[in-house]
Order: structure tokens, then sequence, then C-alpha cells
């Protein structure tokens, strides 16, 4: 199910429980393996600094709740149109006060969100239905590409992230096969993060 307004609806009149694995203005699954993968690599992550570069999409969005409830900062950079949902944010925004220690930051300039930036993400520029729009995507994401020049001005020891596949205009070799990336065992804690939850719903039926 595409629409993640019938997801919600389908969950509301459900007998049995419904997971999204994925839609189009929500990926919770893919922040689970996120956060599992950023767990596994630091330890507690609370103050820790996440960096979104790229497009405001479903990805984003849960990866936004995510890391706000457990006490990480969050930058976010996209180009001026393709920022995240205006809901969303005003939900996260209400996270980062319950939370105390956590800062969001909303930018247009991928070098000013990456500064200093202990984790860097991101994502696809062209999304599911969005093939149409993939030239006039392409050209206005220039500058958004995650190369070791941009790296360089995250902390030393910073990671990246990629819920895959990826394409080469959205991050070049040099960090996506880096010893910073961390997109191969966040792709392996797909299976592990999805067999939590189906073991946690199942056990409520």
């Amino acid at each position: 199910i595409r629409k993640s307004v019938y997801v919600t609806e389908l969950a509301e009149h459900a007998t049995v429980p419904v997971i999204n694995a994925l839609s189009d203005r929500h990926h919770p699954l893919q922040t689970l393996a996120d956060l599992m993968a950023l767990q596994q690599h630091f330890g507690d992550v609370k103050g820790k600094t996440l960096a979104w570069v790229g497009d405001g999409n479903n990805v984003l969005h849960d990866l936004m709740y995510g890391a706000t409830k457990l006490g990480m900062n969050l930058r976010i950079a996209t180009p001026t149109g393709y920022e995240p949902d205006s809901e969303v944010m005003k939900i996260t925004e209400g996270l980062v006060k319950e939370n105390g220690t956590a800062a969001i930051v909303s930018t247009t300039d991928a070098s000013e969100a990456v500064a200093g930036a202990d984790v860097v993400v991101t994502d696809t520029w062209v999304s599911m239905g969005q093939e149409d729009e993939y030239a006039k995507r392409i050209a206005e994401f220039d500058g958004y590409q995650v190369n070791s020049k941009l790296m360089s001005q995250a902390n030393p020891g910073a990671v990246f992230l990629h819920c895959l596949p990826r394409h080469q205009e959205e991050v070049a070799d040099e960090v996506f096969y880096s010893d910073a990336s961390l997109v191969f065992p966040e792709a392996e804690n797909r299976m592990w993060t999805v067999m939590a939850v189906m073991a946690a719903q199942l056990g409520k039926l």
C-alpha cells in the first residue's frame, strides 16, 4: 500500500496487527535498522549529531522521530521546496522539547548541516512515483552529493548511512565503500528489526 493514509485506515479497522513496511510518507522499519546500526557502532547515541543531506522524504520523516526520541541532535539540509513535511516537523519539535537534549536545525546548506556531525545520512533523490521528475530533481539536488569533501567537515570518526539502493549522484564511491560507511550492517539490520517487530506483534494475537 503506497499511501500512508490507507495504511492508517487499514490499521484502524483491522483485527490483526498492521505493519507499515514502506509508504509514501513513512518508513519506520528503516529507522529501526538505522538506529540499531548506530547503537551497535557508538553504544549510547544520546547527544550525537545526525545530519541528513538530500530529499525530505519518507525515510527522513521517521528518522526524525527516532533520532530525537533517543536524544540525538538533528540537522537537515534540503534544497528549497524539498523540506520534510510540516506536520512531521511539528511533531519532531515536540519530541525535541520532551527530550530536552536534542536540537533540530533545518538549512539548505549541506556543509552547514554536516559540520561537526557524528552521522551523515542520505537517500534517493527520486522516490517511488517521482520518476517523471528525474531530470528536474537531479538538477535541483546538485551540490548535495555526500563525498569525501563533505564528510571531511563532520567529526572525526563520523559514519555514513544510506538505506539502499544508492545512486552515485547521491553518494560517491569514496564514501560509500569507506570505513565510515555502515550501509551493509544497516542493511542486515533490516532483517533483524523486521523479525523483532513481527515477533512483538504476533505475541499480541
